[in-house]
């Protein structure tokens, strides 16, 4: 049973890696003023998210976080999100990102899901 929940929240931890790209984008997309500083924030935001992960949190990156450093990164990066669906004006689905994102952490941070 309990591997099975393990197994379901590594898996609920990929969807909302990509859930915060998905939140950035929109966000970007939403706060541009013009068509291409919407289509700048909407590409830059999600890229540059891409980039932070893939040098420090990717499970294969030479550089990856390991401990506190690496659950610091994963808070920050799952808040980034949560702020940007926020922020876009998707009140509701932000915090209900964010609540699912703690529950997420701590979970993994019990199970030593790094």
């Amino acid at each position: 049973m309990i591997t099975g929940l393990k197994g379901a929240n590594l898996a609920l931890t990929f969807l909302l890696e990509l859930s915060v790209i998905v939140a950035l984008a929109w966000w970007g997309w939403t706060t541009g003023p013009t068509l291409p500083l919407k289509i700048v924030l909407g590409t830059a935001a999600p890229l540059i998210a891409i980039g932070v992960w893939a040098m420090y949190g990717a499970p294969r990156s030479a550089r990856r976080l390991k401990g506190l450093a690496y659950w610091l990164l994963r808070i920050v990066f799952d808040a980034a999100g949560a702020v940007a669906l926020y922020a876009a004006g998707l009140h509701t689905t932000g915090v209900a990102f964010a609540v699912i994102a703690v529950v997420n952490c701590a979970l993994g941070y019990l199970w030593k899901q790094e």
